[in-house]
């Protein structure tokens, strides 16, 4: 009988030792995993702020690029306008010296 009160004694002691080893483990695996949940939080909100930092950069730079797109467009339509009347007045100026030749043809003819 002493025996198997010692066999129960031992059991119960070695049940205690091996519950209270694995309550530290587990303990120590939960702090471990909420010290790395929190790294990533802090990583992932660090993450969150360049995104939004860049987002920004990105949209004024796309309205600046929207906004040069518009200044380019109306800077070709004005060489084109110019580029027209350059043309008209090539136009114009043989046409004025086509009649000072005949003028010219003329005074030389009265001569």
């Amino acid at each position: 009988m002493i025996f198997f009160e010692w066999l129960y004694v031992t059991i119960v002691l070695l049940l205690i030792g091996f519950l209270f080893f694995k309550t530290f483990y587990y303990k120590n695996l939960m702090e471990k995993e909420h010290k790395s949940n929190q790294t990533l939080k802090e990583t992932l909100k660090e993450a969150e702020i360049f995104i939004r930092k860049y987002q920004i950069q990105l949209q004024r730079s796309l309205g600046n690029t929207d906004i040069l797109n518009e200044e380019m467009n109306r800077l070709r339509n004005d060489v084109k306008a110019f580029k027209a009347r350059n043309a008209q007045y090539r136009i114009e100026n043989e046409r004025i010296r086509h009649k000072i030749k005949d003028l010219e043809s003329k005074i030389e003819a009265l001569l």
